[in-house]
């Protein structure tokens, strides 16, 4: 078990325009050109995009990155698509769905890997994740949406309902709710939901909810506003789970959740099959992240009027607390017991 600060959480920098890799010694020969586009820049993100970059340099393969970010704007990562299209560049890394959605459309003649993509063959990406069809592959972050709320039920036995919130334009999202919707019914829980359109309406959103607990999605709206859904649910005593680690870092109860930044690294490592042995994205099934991290913030439940069970809090890969400083996020994931 590791402990982790709560500063951790403070905003990630958004980063665009270009820059050279590093030279991690003795890669290839070959210096790529690679163009990023994000939908918008939030901690999971932010980390994926970043732990794409790692494979690359710890590999030793200099690129020239081209790094441009939407700030949550569909008609701005269609631009950003088009420029790209017209670009001379050796491949494209498409952090998350809408940014992945908005390249596949216009760019079908370079390689475009992808991470952050909750089901890429409901988005229309792929043809199916063991043969994805054409230029598009990449590492998805399908969360496990079941033992969540098994987690849920775990912390808050008394809990009846659960409420979400969700952007009623990202079909990532929709997938999600969809798998909510399945496991609760399965865990005799019911739902409450509230459909948004921008990061504006979260507040709203959550206020329009009459549930127990709060769930939160890897919706890129929603997490970009989580601090809105936390206030919430501090004022209210109605603790709020989240679906990745970075919200319970920022303040969510509890999650069982993937490494986002080891999630980029094996896009990375993907993309650098590509480039530097052929292989072809069209036969590269899409990967998934098989390991998860169970997170749980004991301070932000007791704001939330609730205790985290001891036996919860014992078998966690990572308690959030602010007695310690925050861990480099690159090394997420390396001290697991």
């Amino acid at each position: 078990m590791r402990a982790l600060g709560v500063s951790a959480a403070a905003g990630a920098l958004l980063l665009t325009g270009c820059g050279d890799g590093g030279d991690g010694g003795g890669g290839s020969d070959e210096s790529y050109s690679i163009g990023v586009t994000q939908i918008v820049s939030h901690p999971s993100l932010d980390e994926a995009r970043e732990g794409f970059k790692q494979a690359f340099e710890d590999a030793g393969i200099d690129v020239d990155w081209d790094e441009q970010n939407a700030q949550g704007d569909q008609a701005t990562a269609s631009n950003i698509a088009g420029t790209f299209a017209t670009s001379d560049l050796d491949l494209i890394h498409a952090v998350a769905t809408p940014t992945a959605q908005a390249a596949a459309q216009q760019i079908t003649d370079t390689p475009i890997v992808f991470s952050a993509v909750t089901d890429p063959e409901d988005a229309g990406l792929v043809d199916s994740m063991e043969e994805p069809g054409a230029n598009v592959t990449g590492a998805s972050d399908l969360n496990p949406v079941h033992e969540q709320l098994e987690l849920l039920q775990e912390i808050m036995p008394d809990a009846e309902s659960v409420g979400v919130v969700y952007s009623s334009g990202e079909a990532n999202s929709a997938v999600q709710v969809e798998l909510l919707k399945e496991a609760a019914d399965e865990l005799g829980l019911e739902v409450e939901e509230a459909t948004i359109s921008a990061s504006s309406e979260v507040q709203q959103g959550v206020e329009s909810l009459d549930a127990d607990a709060i769930y939160v999605p890897t919706d890129n709206a929603v997490v970009s506003a989580l601090e809105a859904v936390l206030q919430y649910g501090q004022q209210n005593d109605v603790p709020v789970v989240a679906a990745e680690g970075d919200s319970v870092v920022r303040g969510a109860v509890a999650t069982y959740g993937i490494n986002y930044q080891q999630l980029g690294v094996q896009a990375g490592e993907m993309a650098i099959r590509i480039l530097e042995d052929g292989e072809d994205p069209a036969d590269m099934p899409v990967e998934t992240q098989e390991e998860l991290e169970l997170y749980v913030n004991p301070d932000a439940a007791e704001e939330m009027g609730l205790e985290i069970p001891d036996e919860v809090t014992e078998r966690a890969d990572v308690v959030v607390g602010d007695d310690v400083e925050p861990e480099d996020p690159a090394e997420a994931g390396e001290d697991e017991e």
